[in-house]
């Protein structure tokens, strides 16, 4: 009975965190995270840019393993254009020990990571985003020194097969930005490893 009453709690808690998570519209949640070389990085020094491609990702589960060139691809064809890429790393390393924080320094490395690779240290930032996968994508739109969100959910519909993707969700959402116009799909379900916490 008690694990019964324990499991319920658990998922009332759950459904509070999520309900507690942004939605397109909302202002975005600051943060001030470390990175891989030991920075500290808030979305507040990107006041000068259009907006932020905020990523929740990881090293250790295998959709966020199959995104990593997809994810350097994006940064290097839309920070010069004003939307920088932000990864962040949301799991607990006590429950996935392969997303500590130096393995998140070797796999940074290692995959030429060309964005701020920040660690969510103490898990607040990913349940104000209401983030629940890795990757789960948040584009960020600086609209009069607020970042706003303009979509939310999943890089593409293929996550297994770049040559096969037929839907591009955030590189459509950020040229629709770019270009002035609003964003057609502003949501679609976020596909990979749940969230990993205690």
């Amino acid at each position: 009975m008690k694990k019964a009453i324990t499991f319920i709690f658990t998922l009332m808690l759950g459904t509070v965190v999520l309900a507690g998570g942004l939605k397109v519209g909302d202002k975005a949640t600051a943060f001030s995270l470390k990175d891989v070389e030991g920075n500290m990085i808030s979305l507040s020094d990107y006041e000068d840019a259009k907006g932020v491609i905020l990523i929740f990702t990881c090293n250790a589960c295998p959709y966020a393993i199959a995104y990593q060139e997809r994810i350097v691809e994006l940064d290097k064809k839309f920070k010069d254009q004003g939307y920088p890429v932000v990864a962040i790393n949301p799991n607990d390393p006590e429950v996935q020990a392969g997303d500590s924080y130096e393995a998140m320094r070797i796999r940074s490395h290692e995959a030429g990571f060309t964005f701020p690779y920040l660690f969510d240290e103490g898990q607040e930032v990913y349940p104000a985003y209401g983030a629940t996968r890795t990757p789960h994508v948040f584009v960020l739109e600086n609209a009069d020194d607020d970042f706003v969100v303009r979509y939310i959910g999943a890089i593409d519909d293929n996550y297994s097969d770049a040559s096969a993707v037929e839907e591009s969700y955030l590189d459509d959402a950020v040229n629709s930005l770019l270009a002035g116009h609003e964003v057609k799909i502003e949501t679609t379900k976020a596909v990979g490893c749940s969230i990993k916490t205690k």
